[in-house]
């Protein structure tokens, strides 16, 4: 009984945390991100301000509602890959599953010219992989056993967490991201004239 009841409050918390996010971005994506209040999302969401924040931690991250779990299942890609993968395949394989949807979402060009004429959500935008940096870069450590300050860890987990801004707007997302990729796999090699 104990299961059920706590599945029941997590389906609830999860609705509630989805209605929000919906609602603000419905109300952006009318309105403008400036001109929308939290208050206007609470009432949109038929939440109180304090239920916003229960589940955001503000405006921008109600823009980035996906945000919240990225950092677990980044160090969940490291360390539950299966037997033989690599570190950079398990990580190819995330990014390719996870990004590439989001660029030919069907709101995508709204999206971002929303983040684009704000300033405010193209720092957000623009931080929202790579702050996970450390913590990528000690599962990768972890899993080597190298040093959590080992550079070339946190080398390896800055740059793949910036291949989301590097290969955004690409004609062909999942090829620059299988492009990036392959560099990081086997080296930079000039480009050929054509």
């Amino acid at each position: 009984m104990t299961v059920s009841s706590v599945g029941r409050r997590e389906r609830k918390k999860a609705a509630t945390r989805q209605a929000i996010a919906d609602a603000a971005l419905r109300l952006f994506l009318e309105h403008g991100y400036d001109q929308v209040s939290i208050r206007d999302i609470a009432d949109a969401a038929d939440v109180s301000t304090t239920t916003v924040f229960k589940h955001f931690t503000g405006k921008e991250a109600l823009v980035f509602d996906q945000e919240q779990d990225r950092e677990a299942q980044l160090i969940a890609v490291i360390r539950q890959r299966t037997s033989g993968q690599s570190i950079l395949d398990a990580l190819r394989q995330h990014v390719l599953d996870t990004w590439p949807p989001i660029e030919t979402h069907p709101q995508r060009a709204e999206f971002t010219h929303l983040v684009d004429s704000t300033p405010e959500l193209r720092a957000y935008a623009g931080h929202m992989w790579t702050r996970h940096t450390d913590a990528l870069a000690t599962a990768i450590a972890d899993e080597l056993g190298a040093d959590h300050d080992d550079l070339a860890c946190a080398t390896l987990a800055h740059y793949v967490l910036e291949i989301p801004t590097l290969a955004r707007g690409r004609q062909d997302p999942r090829a620059a991201v299988e492009m990036i990729f392959d560099i990081l796999t086997h080296g930079w090699r000039p480009p050929t004239a054509h």
